[in-house]
């Protein structure tokens, strides 16, 4: 019986040395469109014929934004005919900003604020990880795309890897590109993109 505990104690141990925060963090996401490991199970569970919103209420990095989405009442336009680009900020993104400023997002009285940030996130039409890459060359190393907030993001590269930069300054990094959608196309974002207020 000893045997067989300990036998059970080494076999759990080396399942749970697998898990665990040793992993590498992924690359960015390469200008031509290739997917890091970062998406993780986003892949899988968007599938091309279903809308932005039903892709991203799907994925398992994402219900923040779903839910900030669904308060903003901006799930009704990502289910819409589009087409939309839309920059995705993972659970972990949302993670960064101070949970007084998330949780104040959330209020009924702060919708019009929570749609402000998230439309920041959204550019009209279907831009590529390719078609962003070929504006920033056009623009000399940058180019700027104008939200569905009407506000200006600023689009550069750094080696191969997207990086975006809000109204406000602060910046994001592309870590998955090019996810196929009914109505456009989603690139994920490691960080919330907050406009000039």
């Amino acid at each position: 019986m000893k045997t067989l505990l300990i036998s059970v104690a080494a076999a759990a141990a080396l399942a749970l040395s697998g898990c665990g925060k040793g992993e590498t963090p992924a690359e960015p996401a390469a200008a031509d469109g290739a997917m890091s490991s970062a998406i993780g199970g986003d892949a899988s569970a968007m599938q091309a014929t279903s809308t932005i919103a039903a892709n991203l209420a799907a994925s398992p990095n994402h219900r923040m934004l779903t839910a900030a989405l669904t308060q903003a009442g901006l799930a009704a336009t990502l289910s819409g005919t589009g087409p939309f680009t839309l920059f995705a900020p993972t659970d972990a993104g949302f993670t960064q900003v101070p949970p007084v400023t998330r949780d104040g997002w959330m209020r009924p009285a702060q919708q019009a604020v929570l749609a402000g940030v998230l439309n920041h996130h959204i550019v009209p039409g279907k831009l590529t990880a390719a078609d962003l890459a070929a504006k920033i060359d056009a623009g000399g190393g940058r180019a700027v795309l104008k939200t569905a907030g009407g506000q200006d993001l600023t689009v550069t590269k750094s080696g191969n890897a997207i990086l975006l930069t809000s109204s406000s300054g602060n910046k994001a990094a592309v870590t998955g590109a090019d996810l196929d959608q009914s109505n456009g196309v989603i690139h994920i974002v490691d960080a919330v993109l907050v406009p000039a207020m």
